[in-house]
């Protein structure tokens, strides 16, 4: 099997209709980064945080993970090194707790122990394993399109036991970020179907969901943690056994 399966002839009847290819984002879709990065936050900065109790963590890890995604977001701009969001990011969380993250060996010491030690803590949801069984036995070819680059998260899905996802567009693949149009397109390339019968899944409203259904394919949003749907009018899922319940 090659990396542009064109062509390709399996299906699966979904809920969604039958669909001849799957693309997923990864982070918090494919695999738990949340809680990845929480657990690691706390075994590298409890030494600087002493005695601080469950809600402290908790507000810890949630501004971590949800309130400075704008140092993320200058990453993908180009603007921030990957190591430079993720020490902003750090030093934001501990900031509000005041403690300041001190330039040099400290920042250096923390920011090494981080990324040490979260890729341990990266596992595949429970979901996953079963709709890939399915995918496979049907011959439908799946792959991840990820707003990180190709090596970073090739790495992260091996670990995860997901090295059977062989084919991965990273933001370095085609130079561009979701939602641009271009990385889900070469997504679907890959895969060898078209947008149009080819599932996109992920869980972020904006960049997966809405995203990919602008570039021209069936994005669905797979919302876990059961935010608001607010006014948004696509397919949503809070589990990835209902692709083909």
């Amino acid at each position: 099997m090659t990396d542009t399966d064109k062509g390709a002839t399996g299906v699966l009847k979904s809920r969604f209709g039958t669909i001849r290819g799957v693309l997923f984002d990864i982070d918090d879709t494919l695999v738990d980064l949340e809680y990845a990065m929480t657990t690691a936050l706390r075994e590298v900065s409890e030494h600087l945080l002493p005695g601080l109790d469950q809600p402290g963590w908790e507000r810890f890890g949630r501004i971590f993970t949800h309130e400075t995604t704008h140092y993320y977001d200058r990453y993908l701009a180009g603007e921030l090194t990957f190591n430079d969001q993720r020490l902003l990011r750090g030093r934001a969380a501990l900031g509000h707790f005041g403690v300041e993250l001190a330039d040099g060996e400290e920042a250096h010491q923390w920011l090494s122990a981080y990324g040490r030690v979260q890729p341990g803590y990266v596992k595949a949801f429970e979901d996953v394993a079963p709709l890939l069984d399915a995918l496979d036995a049907a011959g439908v070819p799946y792959g991840a399109v990820s707003n990180n680059v190709h090596d970073y998260q090739r790495a992260k899905l091996d670990g995860a036991g997901l090295d059977r996802i062989k084919r991965l567009v990273g933001t370095d693949t085609v130079g561009v970020a979701k939602p641009e149009p271009a990385i889900y397109l070469e997504g679907v390339r890959l895969l060898g179907t078209v947008p149009a019968d080819t599932l996109y899944v992920g869980d972020n409203r904006l960049l997966d969901a809405e995203g990919s259904t602008t570039a021209g394919l069936l994005g669905v949003w797979l919302n876990r943690v059961g935010e608001p749907r607010e006014d948004f009018k696509g397919p949503m899922i809070s589990s990835l056994e209902q692709i083909y319940a």
